[in-house]
C-alpha cells in the first residue's frame, strides 16, 4: 500500500512544531516572524518554478505549445473556479475559523475544541492542501506539503499558546483529508505515468508549479490570487492537452 510521504511530512510539522509551541512558549519577534516569512516564500518559489520547468521541453514549437495551454488552462480554470464559488467557499470558511480564534481567545474553557476546529479548517481548506495532495499521489510530488508542512508547523507553535493541545489535535483530520485526497490521485497514476499519456503529466506538473507559485507571491505578501479559484486548472490541462494532440 502506497504511504502518502507529503502527507507523513505535514504531520510530522504539524507535532512537531506543536511540541515546540508548548515547550518554547514564547513569540518570535517581528523580524524574526519577516525573515521566516521570506524564507517560506523563496522555498515555494523554488519548488514552483523548479515543477513547472522540468515539465516543458521538447523545441521551441513545443513549448511554446505547452505555455499556451498552460494559459489557457489557468484562464478556463479560473472561470469555472468563480462558477463553482470555490474561493468564496473558502473565504467563508477562513472567516469562520477567525471568528473561533477570536472566541478562543476571550474564553479560555472551550479551548481545546476550539483549537481543533479552527486548525483543522485552517490546515485542509487551503489549496496547498488540495494540490499537493494531488502531486504526491499522481507522482510522488511531495515537495508541495513538504512546504506545507513547515507552514503548519510554525503555525501551530503560534496556535497552541491560544489553543493548546487542540491545535496539535488537528493533525488527525488532517491526516485523514490530504491521504484520502492523494489515494483517489492515486488511483489515476497509472494513466498519466503511461509513456503514451506523458503529455498529460507533464501539463499538470506545470500549471500544478505556476500555482505554486502564485502561493509563494501570496505569502510575501507580493500579489494576491484567488487560489482556490484555479484548482479546476489541473483538470482543465490534461483535458486540453489530449483533445490538441
Amino acid at each position: 500500500m502506497m504511504i502518502p510521504v507529503g502527507t507523513v511530512l505535514n504531520a510530522i510539522g504539524i507535532i512537531v512544531g506543536g511540541l515546540l509551541g508548548v515547550a518554547l512558549r514564547r513569540q518570535w519577534t517581528p523580524a524574526t516572524q519577516l525573515a521566516v516569512k521570506g524564507m517560506l516564500g523563496i522555498l515555494v518559489i523554488y519548488i514552483g518554478l523548479k515543477t513547472t520547468w522540468t515539465s516543458l521541453g521538447g523545441g521551441f514549437w513545443l513549448v511554446l505549445k505547452q505555455v499556451f495551454i498552460i494559459i489557457l488552462a489557468l484562464t478556463l480554470g479560473r472561470i469555472t473556479g468563480r462558477l463553482l464559488g470555490l474561493q468564496k467557499n473558502l473565504n467563508r470558511l477562513g472567516q469562520y475559523a477567525k471568528e473561533r480564534f477570536t472566541k478562543a481567545a476571550s474564553d479560555q474553557n472551550n479551548r481545546w475544541s476550539e483549537g481543533f476546529v479552527t486548525c483543522t479548517i485552517l490546515y485542509c481548506v487551503g489549496p496547498m492542501a488540495i494540490l499537493g495532495s494531488i502531486q504526491d499521489g499522481i507522482d510522488g510530488r511531495w515537495q508541495t506539503l513538504g512546504a506545507k508542512a513547515i507552514m503548519d508547523g510554525l503555525a501551530t507553535m503560534a496556535f497552541v499558546g491560544t489553543f493548546g493541545w487542540g491545535a496539535i489535535a488537528a493533525v488527525i483530520p488532517v491526516v485523514a483529508y490530504q491521504g484520502t485526497i492523494t489515494l483517489a490521485a492515486k488511483s489515476l497514476a497509472p494513466f498519466f505515468q503511461d509513456p503514451a499519456n506523458a503529455a498529460l503529466l507533464n501539463s499538470v506538473n506545470a500549471t500544478g508549479g505556476l500555482l505554486v507559485f502564485c502561493i509563494a507571491m501570496v505569502i510575501l505578501e507580493l500579489k494576491k490570487f484567488e487560489l482556490a479559484d484555479y484548482l479546476p486548472s489541473l483538470a482543465w490541462a490534461p483535458l486540453i492537452t489530449w483533445l490538441w494532440r
